[in-house]
């Protein structure tokens, strides 16, 4: 198979520990491939606008998510269970950058930056899939936000605005609030879950970090300025808030300065 064969099975495939199977499985093999010298294709593919979902969790607007008190065991598991729904849509999202954008020529290392995140965070999916069985739920046991795949539609025919919206700012926002959710489940000595977390604070760096190299890379390429750039592409395509405190120390370790952040802080679409 080619890589965008490899996506194009991942995005189809609908029960999230099959999803995260093959995901694995198909990272390893392209990495295989590329330390013995072998050539895998990257070959074309025609991604679906939504990638394939089990029957549950039930998808809610982001209103309607019931809200649980996070000092509670039910809030605690309804935190896990949110965070494994983000890592599960990661999945997608990277396997789709793949597929989607053959029409832009890229580097090699594009696509090993973009393997490695998919199967980082099939691996982020398990950590939080285990937790919340060990814990007597599992992964579609609660609703879940309903919005999580809407900037990747947004984006589908903008590689640029993909790599601003879903890294730079997506992304980020993890960086942001992951300590605050370690501190709150050491606190409740729950030392499994800051393990699993801890795991996925440090890897999530890299991936922001992708997604700054390979804007600055086409930024550099079409003779564009980073920064004012950046701003116009988000105010286009992001419809959420940039809200304070930011993470400045783990942004500028994946390359992502204030003067990007900063100035969109309270901006929001009608």
């Amino acid at each position: 198979m080619s890589l965008r064969d490899m996506s194009l099975v991942v995005l189809t495939t609908a029960d999230p520990r099959e999803k995260t199977a093959l995901s694995r499985k198909f990272a390893q093999d392209w990495r295989t491939a590329r330390l013995e010298g072998r050539e895998i294709e990257l070959g074309t593919a025609q991604p679906p606008d939504m990638p394939a979902r089990p029957a549950q969790p039930e998808l809610l607007p982001p209103r309607d998510v019931p809200q649980r008190k996070p000092g509670t065991p039910e809030g605690r598991i309804a935190m896990l269970h949110a965070i494994a729904h983000i890592e599960l849509n990661a999945v997608d999202l990277h396997w789709d950058i793949i597929a989607r954008f053959a029409q832009v020529e890229f580097p090699i290392g594009f696509y090993d930056d973009w393997v490695q995140a998919a199967d980082d965070e099939s691996k982020h999916f398990n950590l939080m899939a285990d937790c919340l069985e060990a814990r007597g739920s599992h992964y579609g046991a609660l609703p879940a936000h309903a919005g999580m795949w809407k900037s990747a539609i947004e984006t589908a025919h903008d590689i640029m605005g993909r790599l601003a919206v879903v890294p730079m700012v997506l992304e980020a926002r993890g960086l942001d609030v992951t300590p605050g959710m370690i501190a709150l489940f050491k606190q409740a000595k729950d030392q499994p879950a800051v393990d699993a977390l801890d795991v996925i604070y440090a890897e999530e760096v890299a991936h922001v970090a992708y997604g700054s190299r390979w804007f600055h890379f086409l930024c550099g390429r079409e003779n564009l300025d980073p920064t004012p750039t950046f701003h116009a592409l988000v105010r286009r395509y992001f419809y959420g808030q940039l809200k304070p405190p930011f993470n400045e120390e783990k942004r500028a370790e994946a390359g992502i300065a204030p003067d990007f952040y900063w100035p969109l802080v309270e901006q929001q679409k009608p």
